[in-house]
């Protein structure tokens, strides 16, 4: 089994910067892609960017494209999304996923419902 710890979330303004950090333990880290998505309130999850076990291939959603980094530390079994020029429509709960990474296998999957493990989320509130 995979546990996924996020931390980082709070309120902020608009034109801030903030970092959430997803703590993984159970299985060898490097082992799993990890990706991010948020639920605004009252809308279904979307993705938001993902990043494979080795660190080297990541992906983002255009909405965020450019102002948000995914990256990661193998050895300390960590990930983290550093978000810039934070915008209200950026307000939502976030939760980091992790798939089973396969050699042959896709990296970049965006559909939520791919991921096996996820964590309880994290709130991030952006006032305008």
């Amino acid at each position: 089994q995979v546990q996924l710890v996020e931390s980082g979330g709070t309120l902020v303004s608009a034109g801030d910067s903030l970092a959430l950090s997803c703590a993984h333990s159970g299985r060898t880290f490097s082992n799993y892609n990890i990706a991010w998505f948020r639920q605004p309130q009252g809308k279904e999850r979307e993705f938001v960017a993902l990043i494979s076990g080795s660190g080297t291939t990541t992906y983002y959603a255009d909405s965020v494209k450019g102002r948000f980094t995914i990256s990661r530390n193998n050895g300390k079994n960590l990930a983290y999304l550093q978000m810039n020029s934070l915008k209200p429509d950026d307000t939502a709960v976030y939760y980091c996923a992790a798939k089973r990474a396969w050699a042959h296998r896709p990296v970049i999957v965006t559909t939520a419902g791919e991921y096996d493990y996820w964590g309880q989320g994290t709130q991030v509130a952006v006032s305008s």
